[in-house]
């Protein structure tokens, strides 16, 4: 079995690679949550998590520069390609540019399949990802001819795993029935368990097949962060969370205490709030990886350093009795897309 990286690592999935619990999300490396790193200070970054461990990175062609700057790393890297398993996703498809509202689409297509693999790896300047996702299904493709597409990439060597998000249960098992599927990314957290849920039953049901979850925003965005304490804390040019619900007047005061109490559990264990929010995902099972995104390494140390404590049963429970107080929704944008069934062949 193939082993990356340094940290406590965990099999994603039946029979995959051992790769660290913790990954590294680059979005917000490249905008999102703010104005993007300048490409030095973003090469810096990527050297300095190297440097402590994390190897797990997690990227998509939606992420702006993000692929174009992996390329420049591992270009100037190329002894530590081996050493990375490296994450990429296709089928949100953008044009800044249109006039008619439709800034963002989904295409989980065969054709667009392999028109967005050749361009990541173009841009990353590699022969093959490690993990390729379909970043969301379109609900016109069934899942099984998107699956083909990417097995047909498999054998050629381009990608090695495969992987959905925000999948329903039912594509899960679907797609699984074509070729295995190693995981599933779907945001998951104290503030959004919607995974969990017997509506939804995409945790029930990737356990019952051996597929691992990887839950982005696993800090909720940066509010179980600690560091939201009101909307100006989001209003920095290129910021795109105070439209987030959690924020919204009226439920950002209620979050806030929510948080509030979350840091007196975690200032008990002589932890973070950050380090017990993704503490409380790892309680729920070796299965859940997290891959918090950040830009500063004093937040990456912050984030690392969670895999040091454990919770206890009764910990656990507390923050989820804690939890029941959150107000307000997940981030909205291309929620129509979450949890998405396709078509039957």
């Amino acid at each position: 079995m193939t082993a990356f990286g340094k940290l406590p690592a965990r099999s994603l999935g039946n029979n995959g690679p051992l790769i660290p619990r913790i990954g590294l999300g680059l979005m917000g490396a490249s905008g999102t949550y703010g104005q993007p790193l300048p490409e030095t200070e973003h090469l810096k970054f990527l050297d300095e998590a190297y440097k402590r461990g994390e190897t797990f990175w997690d990227t998509a062609d939606k992420y702006d520069d993000s692929e174009s700057v992996l390329g420049k790393w591992f270009a100037q890297n190329p002894d530590k390609r081996k050493d990375i398993f490296l994450a990429t996703k296709f089928g949100i498809c953008t044009n800044p540019e249109a006039k008619d509202g439709m800034k963002n689409w989904m295409d989980s297509s065969p054709e667009y399949c392999r028109i967005a693999i050749e361009k990541s790896l173009k841009r990353l300047g590699l022969p093959y990802v490690d993990l390729y996702y379909v970043h969301r299904l379109d609900k016109v493709t069934p899942i099984e001819k998107t699956i083909e597409a990417m097995v047909a990439l498999k054998q050629e060597g381009k990608i090695k795993y495969l992987g959905l998000s925000e999948c329903s249960a039912d594509s899960l098992r679907r797609a699984h029935a074509v070729h295995p599927i190693s995981c599933v990314q779907v945001e998951y957290s104290v503030f959004c368990r919607d995974i969990e849920s017997p509506q939804v039953q995409l945790l029930q049901t990737a356990r019952e097949l051996g597929v691992a979850i990887v839950a982005y925003s696993p800090l909720g965005n940066g509010i179980l962060s600690g560091a939201i304490r009101s909307l100006e804390d989001v209003r920095k040019p290129g910021d795109v969370r105070g439209v987030l619900p959690w924020l919204r007047k009226g439920n950002i005061e209620k979050n806030v205490a929510v948080v509030d109490q979350l840091t007196e559990i975690a200032k008990a264990k002589g932890m973070t709030t950050a380090q017990l929010a993704l503490g409380w995902l790892f309680a729920q099972g070796d299965d859940v990886f997290a891959i918090p995104g950040t830009s500063k390494i004093h937040r990456l140390e912050e984030n690392l350093a969670s895999l040091s404590f454990q919770l206890s049963e009764e910990e656990e429970q507390s923050i989820r009795q804690i939890a029941q107080y959150v107000a307000g929704g997940r981030f909205q944008a291309l929620t129509g897309f979450a949890f998405a069934d396709t078509p039957q062949l």
